[in-house]
């Protein structure tokens, strides 16, 4: 499902697709009662593995990361190392677009770490944001209200 919007999107660039995981990605891939949903986890990071994405991550997404208990945490960092990523760090400015996204109503304060997330794609000028997080990422408001302030 989400590989097949990648393809067809990566036909039409020369560069390679530069995607911006969130931690709900790199966490399907341990999720036992979602078969459909790890499948396709799987397929992109074999897709990443093989080098076919510039791949970013956040701070906030390694943060998230360590926060879990073991031997899930353990499992997950492993996951994210064995691919090639570029570290999204904030100078400032992310912290500046999540607030400003709150501040909008894109995402509501207690979704802040979303709106760090979405913050982080746009400043590193990331092409896809892929997110299992279809309350608060991948929903059309809140692309919408991204897009009008400024992302």
């Amino acid at each position: 499902m989400m590989l097949e919007n990648f393809e067809r999107y990566r036909g039409k660039s020369m560069n390679k697709l530069k995607i911006y995981l969130d931690t709900s990605v790199i966490s399907c891939l341990e999720q036992k009662n979602k078969p459909d949903d790890r499948k396709d986890c799987e397929k992109l990071f074999a897709k990443i593995r093989a080098g076919e994405y510039d791949v970013y991550v956040s701070d906030v997404t390694r943060n998230e990361l360590e926060n879990c208990q073991e031997p899930l945490k353990t499992l997950l960092l492993k996951h994210l190392e064995s691919t090639a990523y570029s570290l999204i760090e904030d100078d400032g400015e992310i912290t500046e677009l999540a607030k400003a996204f709150i501040a909008a109503g894109v995402l509501k304060p207690t979704s802040y770490d979303d709106s760090v997330h979405i913050a982080s794609a746009v400043v590193a000028k990331c092409d896809v944001v892929v997110s299992l997080n279809f309350r608060h990422i991948v929903n059309p408001e809140t692309s919408r209200g991204v897009r009008s302030d400024g992302g």
